[in-house]
């Protein structure tokens, strides 16, 4: 049971508690910590949505690739998602020290993805087939992002180590940063490959009807002319020497 469920449980049960007391004794909220909690929330959703828009503007921009933008954008929230997930398993629940620790990690979730896009469109750029870019493009990124994920969850590693009162707020954090990095790196691996090996198959390999596979042409064609223009705003810009 999560803190919002057990303020809204009490909430529901003050006129209860005010008819088995006498009338002389009045019971009065002096603190609702669920204001922070649902602060709290807001804020990570809030921050999710402006990484996944800044990132997957940055996307269309250069590579003029909506289906990149699309696996960026899902990057995000289902790493999110992983990580409650795992909290729950553990025992943990929703509160300010894991809403913080989705907001630390919320910046970050994107980069596996991005870097795996990158490196894959580099290797198809090279005239290498399809299986073949992918192949060496997640290969040769495979350790280099695995020890990059690995060196940002050591640093909340001392956190387990803290005794007393410390002890309880922060492991929560800890653990969201942690399971939320991991599962970026897992929907790196899986999910970036999947969707350049689903964007190169025709429409009828997909199960798709031709006039599905027109609509993913025009919007391909529509994210190549908005990077095509992007670009040529960048060039009429006066250059600092």
């Amino acid at each position: 049971m999560s803190t919002l469920d057990i303020v809204d449980r009490i909430k529901t049960m003050m006129p209860t508690l005010r008819n088995l007391v006498p009338p002389s004794l009045n019971i009065d909220p002096v603190a609702d910590q669920s204001l922070f909690v649902r602060a709290s929330v807001q804020g990570v959703l809030r921050e999710a949505l402006i990484a996944a828009s800044l990132t997957g503007l940055m996307i269309l921009l250069f590579r003029g690739n909506w289906r990149a933008t699309l696996i960026i954008a899902v990057s995000i929230p289902l790493s999110m998602i992983t990580s409650i997930i795992a909290l729950s398993a553990l025992g943990q629940t929703i509160n300010n020290m894991t809403l913080g620790g989705l907001a630390l990690a919320v910046g970050i979730l994107v980069d596996d993805a991005t870097v795996a896009i990158e490196n894959i469109s580099h290797q198809l750029e090279q005239g290498k087939t399809l299986e073949q870019a992918i192949l060496d493009g997640a290969h040769q990124i495979a350790i280099p992002t695995l020890v990059s994920t690995l060196a940002i969850c050591i640093v909340f590693v001392p956190m387990f180590l803290l005794t007393g009162v410390a002890h309880y707020p922060f492991i929560p954090l800890a653990e969201a940063v942690v399971f939320a990095m991991l599962a970026s790196y897992f929907f790196s691996r899986t999910l970036v490959p999947a969707r350049e090996v689903s964007a190169a198959l025709s429409p009828q390999a997909r199960g798709f009807t031709s006039h599905t596979g027109a609509n993913a042409q025009s919007v391909d064609a529509h994210a190549l002319r908005v990077r095509a223009r992007f670009l040529a705003f960048a060039r009429a810009l006066p250059r600092i020497s």
